[in-house]
């Protein structure tokens, strides 16, 4: 009883945590996003791309495509790097390595890594492979976005 002392829930003390995936040409302007806009307005963003919303931790979204598509172990998935952390918000990257392989492949590939992160043992994030393939679908289209405006992928945090 001890550990859920003051969290005021049975959920750990988690409140509901939103991210929002957007590209940016570099760092300085993705650490500006919060600042131009609040969050609960962000639609699109100043980058001319409109964004993704999802539940899905930024560290579950790089597990998902790294393990499904790279083949790479969950131990070796790379960590986030911070580029803000406000009071109210943090923004970080995600490396390349979590785009880019989704670009070349075609549904069997995308339909297996569903598949393959719906059987990881020990991990966030939905667990019905339906689910993950229509994510990672849309990671896919969001990965071509940013190709196309030659963006990093960043994701704003926000409770």
């Amino acid at each position: 009883m001890v550990g859920r002392l003051g969290t005021g829930s049975g959920n750990g003390g988690r409140v509901g945590v939103t991210y929002k995936y957007f590209g940016a040409p570099n760092g300085a302007t993705a650490a500006r996003v919060p600042i131009s806009m609040r969050p609960e307005e962000l639609g699109g963003d100043e980058l001319g791309m409109g964004g993704m919303f999802t539940k899905i931790k930024p560290e579950t979204m790089a597990a998902m495509v790294l393990t499904g598509i790279e083949g790479v172990p969950l131990h070796k998935v790379p960590p986030l790097e911070l580029v803000v952390l406000h009071p109210d918000y943090a923004v970080v990257k995600l490396p390349m390595t979590v785009v880019d392989p989704l670009r070349g492949v075609g549904e069997e590939a995308v339909g297996a890594a569903a598949f393959i992160w719906s059987t990881v043992p020990d991990r966030g994030g939905p667990r019905d492979a339906f689910n993950v393939y229509q994510l990672l679908h849309e990671w896919q289209d969001f990965s071509h976005r940013l190709h196309e405006a030659g963006h990093q992928p960043y994701c704003l945090v926000w409770p």
